[in-house]
C-alpha cells in the first residue's frame, strides 16, 4: 500500500484558506502543518497532505491542484510537489521545539490541542484549538487583528458582562477568546464544518456555559450563500436583529460586511450608558473605504482600527439614535 504526499510551503495568510478550500477534498487527519524550517525565508509554514494511492488518485490530485492554483498564482504558496511514500507518517508528536505557539496581543496564547504548555502568569489567556478545516486557525492576519481589537475593547468595557455575537465563527477561536474575557457569546456560522469546529473549541476550552453555538445567520445574511465563497448551502435559521448584542465580531469578506451593515446596526444595543460596538475583519485595506462608507450610512462611527501589512480590522460604535 502506497501513499501520495502533496507538499507546499505557505505564508501566514494562506493556511486558513487552504484548510477551508480543501474541506471537502481531504480529512484533517491527512493534513500536517508545521513551521517552515528556514524562518528567514518568505514562507512561514509547510503543509503536507497524504492521499491513499488508488484508482482515483490522479483525479484527486488534479482536483486539489486546481483548487490551490489561485493561491500559488498570487504568491501565497510554493508550487505543489508530489511524492510517493511507503506509509503516511503519524501526526507530529508534541515537542517543545516544534510546537506551534502563537502569542497575540498582551494576553492570548494559541496552542494546539495536545500541547502541554502551561501559562507563565495569571494574565495569559490560553486558547486551545484542534486542527480543523475551518477558517480561523490563528495564523491568518485577519484573526490576529480581530483578537487584538477584542482584547483592547473588552478590557476598557466597564459595564456588566457583554452579550456578544461571533458572526462567521469558523474555528471558534474568537468565541473562546470572548468567553475567556468574560462575555456571553452566541457563535453562528452557515457552514456546518465551521459549526462543528466551533463546538469542539468551546468544549475543549471549557467555556460551554458561556458560548451557544448554532448553524445560523444574522438577518439578511441567509440570502448571501456561503460566506467563505464555497459551495452553495441550504437555508439556515435566521437570528433576528433586535438590539440584543453589546458587541459583534465578524471576520468575513468585505462584501458580507457591506451587505449586513444595517443588520449589524439593528442588532446592537444603544442606551444612554452604552453604545454597541462592531469589530469588522477579513478584508484588506483596499476595501476599507467601502466597508467604512457602508457603516457610516448605516449609523456607525469608527472608533478604533489595527492593521498588519495589507490586512485591516476596524471597530465601529453605534452613533446615538
Amino acid at each position: 500500500m502506497s501513499w501520495i504526499e502533496l507538499s507546499l510551503d505557505t505564508t501566514n495568510e494562506a493556511v486558513d484558506w487552504i484548510c477551508t478550500l480543501l474541506a471537502n477534498a481531504i480529512s484533517t487527519e491527512d493534513m500536517h502543518i508545521r513551521e517552515y524550517r528556514d524562518r528567514s525565508a518568505e514562507w512561514t509554514f509547510t503543509i503536507q497532505m497524504y492521499l491513499l494511492e488508488d484508482d482515483q488518485i490522479h483525479q484527486r490530485i488534479e482536483t486539489i491542484s486546481s483548487i490551490l492554483k489561485p493561491l500559488h498564482r498570487t504568491g501565497m504558496t510554493s508550487e505543489l510537489q508530489t511524492f510517493v511514500v511507503d506509509q503516511k507518517p503519524p501526526k507530529m508528536e508534541h515537542n517543545p521545539e516544534n510546537s506551534l505557539i502563537r502569542r497575540i496581543g498582551d494576553r492570548f496564547v494559541i496552542l494546539s490541542a495536545d500541547s502541554d504548555y502551561q501559562a507563565i502568569n495569571s494574565q495569559e489567556i490560553i486558547l486551545r484549538l484542534q486542527n480543523s478545516l475551518a477558517f480561523g486557525s490563528g495564523f491568518h492576519p485577519a484573526t490576529i487583528l480581530s483578537l487584538q481589537l477584542i482584547e483592547r475593547l473588552i478590557e476598557h468595557h466597564t459595564q456588566p458582562p457583554l452579550d456578544a455575537l461571533d458572526l462567521g465563527s469558523g474555528s471558534g477561536i474568537l468565541s473562546v477568546a470572548l468567553a475567556k474575557l468574560g462575555a456571553t457569546v452566541l457563535a453562528i456560522d452557515n457552514d456546518r464544518i465551521a459549526v462543528d469546529a466551533t463546538q469542539d473549541a468551546v468544549e475543549r476550552n471549557q467555556v460551554s456555559q458561556q458560548v451557544t453555538v448554532k448553524c445560523a445567520s444574522l438577518g439578511s445574511a441567509s440570502q448571501l450563500g456561503h460566506w467563505m465563497g464555497g459551495d452553495s448551502i441550504e437555508s439556515v435559521p435566521e437570528v433576528q436583529a433586535n438590539g440584543q448584542f453589546d458587541l459583534i465580531v465578524a471576520n468575513i469578506f468585505a462584501r458580507v460586511h457591506i451587505s449586513l451593515a444595517s443588520d449589524f446596526y439593528k442588532a446592537l444595543r444603544n442606551t444612554s450608558t452604552h453604545s454597541g460596538t462592531l469589530i469588522t475583519a477579513g478584508y484588506t485595506s483596499d476595501r476599507a473605504e467601502d466597508v467604512t462608507q457602508s457603516m457610516i450610512e448605516a449609523g456607525f462611527e469608527q472608533c478604533d482600527h489595527v492593521h498588519m501589512n495589507e490586512w485591516i480590522a476596524i471597530a465601529y460604535r453605534v452613533r446615538d439614535r
